[in-house]
Order: C-alpha cells, then structure tokens, then sequence
C-alpha cells in the first residue's frame, strides 16, 4: 500500500499519548565502530542494549541535554559542535511516544565508565543489527551506517 492509496481510506483518529523527548549518542571510534550500552534489568526495556543518552528536560536544547546525559551515564565530555545529526526516531509504544534525535560523536574527552548500564560494547555497524535494542532505535540503524 502506498501513501497514495492510504489517502482513499478515512483519515485515521489521532492517538493522544504522552510525549517524551530523548536524545541520543552514537559515539564512533576511529575503528568506525559504535558504542552501545545495555540497560539495567531494574529499568523499563531492562536489558536491551542501546544509544547512550536520555530524556530532554523543558527548556534544555537537545545538545545540551546530551552533553549533561552523557557527562552522568559514561564520565566523558563533549561539546555541541563535536555532534553531527544522523536522524530521528518517532516511535509509539503502549503509553507514550517517543521522539529521539541520534547524533553521531567521533570526539569526546575521557575514559567512557559505565555508571548506569550494566554494560557497554564497541560494535561495527553491521553488528548492531544482532542486538537486541528498544523499537525506536531500530530504524535508525541504517540511518547510522549509512553515515559511517
């Protein structure tokens, strides 16, 4: 079915759901491989593996929101013109939605130490399709290696 023929059928009713704004972190060696990072089981999605990053406050600018985010799960630094844009995720779950820019980092300072996952691996790109990761992050799998 295209979007034409979609167009033909009734528009659909808009579902109401809370929304939640995230930002992400593909961080890239120079082996071109990617950081991920598994959840606790304690927490939502326990156990999936995904992007470093986290939930944006009001009034914080995403890149803002990354650097603080990454500064409290992985100990480095970085800055807003280290980040390029890969894409965005907009996925529904059962009760909210989710919206999720993904931004790419080949420079960072510090030694990445986990303080909130309960682990973290350096995968090349190809190699994140195997992983078990939350829905939203799934789309934006081609959108990364077709970047790296």
């Amino acid at each position: 079915m295209s979007c034409f023929d979609a167009l033909q059928s009734p528009a659909p009713s808009m579902p109401h759901k809370k929304i939640i704004f995230v930002v992400a972190a593909a961080l890239v060696n120079e082996q071109r491989e990617v950081f991920v990072a598994q959840r606790p089981l304690y927490k939502a999605m326990g156990g999936l593996w995904e992007f470093p990053g986290g939930k944006v406050h009001e009034g914080e600018l995403p890149e803002y929101a990354l650097m603080r985010e990454l500064r409290e799960e992985l100990g480095i630094e970085t800055r807003p013109s280290c980040m390029s844009p890969v894409g965005f995720a907009s996925h529904t779950y059962d009760d909210f939605h989710l919206l999720m820019p993904l931004y790419a980092l080949r420079m960072w300072q510090g030694d990445i130490i986990l303080k909130e996952h309960s682990a973290g691996a350096w995968k090349k790109p190809h190699d994140l399709y195997e992983l078990n990761m939350p829905e939203a992050d799934k789309p934006l799998l081609h959108q990364l290696e077709a970047m790296i």
